[in-house]
């Protein structure tokens, strides 16, 4: 009771020590009926020098004053306002554009592809719809590649999937949502991210360590959220075609339409197949996999803006087929492989805002989804059900002004897994129910901070807190220092997050932890991340950047280690010594001129793990990785314009477990570069070409034993690089705008 105490007495002390009476509200335009907030106006009293300016939200909140009852509201661009302040303790304000400065308005609404939210005590990164379409993008997996937050890798030999790791962590240890539902998990993580097309994607907040207690108790390294198009502020049509000259087909069609007033609907339609067969490196192994995705989607938005609701209604079916393994059927010992997956989801989402009292609101979301795989992996069968149901409410209000924020609700989830290896049943229930506060301090001038506490009961975990704790600092001008602390646990699904391990003909061996009630004999996993973060703007050659350096640590108190050192078997087991950690560095420069745009960063890596027998760094983890993307836009003349995009990876020595192909103990470093060109030749159509891999960089052998795939230590999941080579692709994008 008494480290629970504590906990309390933390996070909720500060409620009481900053409440102060203010005035505060927000301030924004209107242009094209989307409400758009304005960061850095002046807020101040008339005739008087005590004043504030608004956050990047455009929220402010200011002292009253006793003689004074005129604030003035002024940015550049717009028309200076004076407002009568008289019983109101908030209110939304909208400027007027200033007709005879029409150029400033510009640039407010003009943002960088991907940005820093520096307002926000969490170290969040948003990736636009502009971000994405800087390179091919057919699906989520491959939407980080243009941008450093996050590390894209190949998994294996066969599939040619991507997987993608935060902070040195593999997804699993993120949390991968979709406007904030739990949404790549469990069954879904080995391939769910290609299961979203990049088309529907909105944007990409991308978090940086522990997320918000809001959002759960699984989050360790970080979350990435997807949002979707909105119906209300899609257009009528939208269509996409992608050809890859490895064979891969896309068409991607959005349809549009208005039902009422207050009711909006969007189809997605998406299809890909890849029927082409690809062996360069003649192996005998095809490179990438014959593929047919049929995707659906349809979605509702419900806005009633003068009563303040807001609601969504989603369902969606993925039916996705793989087929891999050796080109040759003829061969006596066969290695083939097929994955059947299809997936049913559906979700609401109501959202309420008091009209009279903005900063009052509820929110309800509901989820369902069935997650269905059947696998064969050569002479291995693999199938897994997943059917999870997910529910969520949450209340926000202030204490005494909008400087004092809070959040709390509860949520519960329950999965139901059916997941059988060869013959062997190891299905189970997972059930759990939380409530969690949250509260949050913003001076809207140099200090906030976000401090949140859950409890959870899990019928498989047991019951325990979560605390998570986030800050932001500014203590100079463009200067920003934030901080993070939580801890996070989630349960090891041993074979779905680890499908490379069915790549090869190894044996798996589980060392049961000796916990009567724990899954598949392992104890849930456990760690603790903290991180800082420091961001300086600079003005350099009449442009604009900011140097951001971030370090981030991730300790295990217990970890579940998927042990690949030995050839031809995997031991699976806990380590419990608390000596496994992760721990990047990662320095960026952000900087932008006219039409020309640069990200270049250096991140560094000490990943080391606790194996039975002795500490290890992880395998086929670079050590260093220097980025660098430049874009640039030419001068648009009424519509028409030519951008371009490079990017480039230089990727440092891994180490290499032990093997029957590899001598050495490191791989060598390798370059990566990738480019794209397109020409807008109105709003409404545009084309667009690129190439991959563009210095034709393969992987020698990726494949061992390829030659006798019956044989014990055959293995195509140990995967450092590319396989295929450079490739190739062209589209277009269609649109109709009203």
């Amino acid at each position: 009771m008494k480290k629970y105490f504590k906990y309390f007495t933390i996070f909720f002390l500060p409620i009481i020590a900053f409440s102060q009476e203010t005035i505060s509200g927000k301030v924004l335009f209107k242009s094209d009926n989307i409400d758009y907030p304005i960061e850095g106006a002046n807020i101040y009293w008339l005739n008087s020098s005590q004043g504030t300016v608004t956050n990047q939200e455009g929220e402010f909140s200011i002292e009253k004053t006793v003689n004074n009852s005129k604030l003035i509201i002024s940015y550049i661009g717009f028309v200076n306002d004076t407002i009568q302040v008289k019983e109101q303790k908030y209110f939304d304000h909208f400027l007027r554009v200033d007709d005879n400065d029409l150029d400033e308005v510009t640039v407010i609404k003009k943002k960088n592809p991907t940005q820093r939210i520096y307002s926000m005590a969490q170290n969040v990164v948003l990736i636009s719809e502009q971000e994405l379409l800087k390179a091919a993008c057919c699906n989520l997996s491959e939407s980080f590649e243009t941008n450093p937050a996050v590390d894209v890798n190949h998994s294996d030999a066969l599939t040619g999937s991507k997987k993608i790791e935060m902070l040195g962590l593999k997804s699993p240890y993120i949390l991968i949502t979709e406007e904030n539902i739990p949404m790549v998990r469990g069954a879904s993580q080995a391939f769910g991210l290609s299961f979203t097309p990049g088309t529907w994607v909105e944007s990409i907040q991308v978090t940086k360590g522990m997320g918000s207690v809001v959002n759960g108790f699984e989050s360790i390294a970080g979350q990435i959220n997807a949002e979707l198009k909105k119906p209300l502020n899609d257009i009528p049509l939208f269509l996409n075609g992608f050809y890859g000259f490895d064979g891969r087909i896309e068409m991607n069609a959005h349809l549009n339409e208005k039902v009422s007033e207050k009711i909006t609907t969007t189809f997605f339609l998406h299809h890909n197949r890849r029927d082409k067969k690809n062996d360069k490196n003649n192996d005998g192994f095809l490179e990438k996999p014959l593929q047919d995705q049929n995707n659906f989607l349809n979605k509702w938005q419900y806005t009633d803006a003068i009563n303040g609701i807001v609601g969504f209604f989603n369902i969606r079916y993925l039916d996705d087929e793989k087929i891999f393994g050796m080109n040759n059927n003829e061969s006596r010992n066969v290695w083939n492989g097929e994955i059947s997956t299809k997936r049913f989801d559906s979700s609401f989402k109501l959202g309420y805002v008091n009209p009279n009292l903005p900063f009052q609101s509820l929110g309800i979301q509901l989820a369902y989804s069935s997650h269905d795989q059947n696998s064969l992996y050569g002479f291995r069968n693999y199938d897994i059900n997943q059917n999870s149901f997910f529910s969520n409410v949450v209340y926000n209000s202030i204490i005494t002004n909008t400087q004092n924020k809070i959040k709390f609700g509860l949520n519960y989830t329950s999965d139901v897994y059916d997941e059988i290896l060869n013959r062997s049943d190891v299905g189970r229930k997972d059930n759990s129910f939380g409530g969690f506060f949250e509260y949050s301090f913003d001076n809207f001038n140099n200090l906030n901070f976000v401090a949140g506490l859950r409890y959870d009961t899990h019928n498989n975990m047991g019951s325990f807190f979560t605390p998570r704790f986030h800050l932001r600092y500014t203590p100079l001008d463009r200067f920003v220092v934030k901080a993070s602390y939580g801890q996070g646990r989630k349960i090891a699904n041993i074979y779905a997050e680890n499908q490379q391990m069915f790549f090869s003909n190894r044996s798996i061996e589980i060392v049961d932890s000796g916990q009567g009630n724990s899954t598949y004999g392992l104890n849930p996993e456990k760690a603790t991340n903290y991180g800082l973060s420091l961001d300086k703007g600079f003005n350099l050659f009449g442009g604009q950047g900011n140097f951001i350096i971030d370090y981030f640590k991730t300790d295990f108190d217990d970890k579940v280690i998927i042990d690949f050192e030995y050839p031809g078997i995997v031991h699976i087991y806990n380590s419990s010594d608390k000596k496994s950690y992760y721990q990047s560095f990662q320095a960026e420069i952000i900087y932008s001129i006219n039409r020309f745009n640069m990200t270049t960063a250096y991140k560094n890596y000490d990943v080391q793990i606790s194996y039975n027998d002795g500490i290890k760094s992880k395998p086929l983890q670079p050590s260093e990785i220097f980025f660098l993307n430049i874009g640039y836009e030419s001068q648009n003349n009424d519509g028409k314009l030519w951008k371009f995009d490079f990017t480039l990876n230089r990727v440092g020595k891994q180490r290499l477990m032990r093997n029957p192909r590899d001598t050495a103990s490191h791989t060598n470093p390798q370059t990566f570069i990738n480019a794209q060109v397109t020409k807008v030749f109105s709003e409404k159509f545009e084309l667009y070409a690129g190439g991959e891999n563009l210095l034709n960089y393969k992987q020698e052998n990726p494949i061992i034993f390829a030659e006798d795939p019956s044989n014990s230590l055959f293995d195509a999941s140990i995967i450092h690089g590319p396989i295929f080579g450079a490739s190739f692709y062209a589209g277009f994008r269609f649109k109709i705008l009203n």
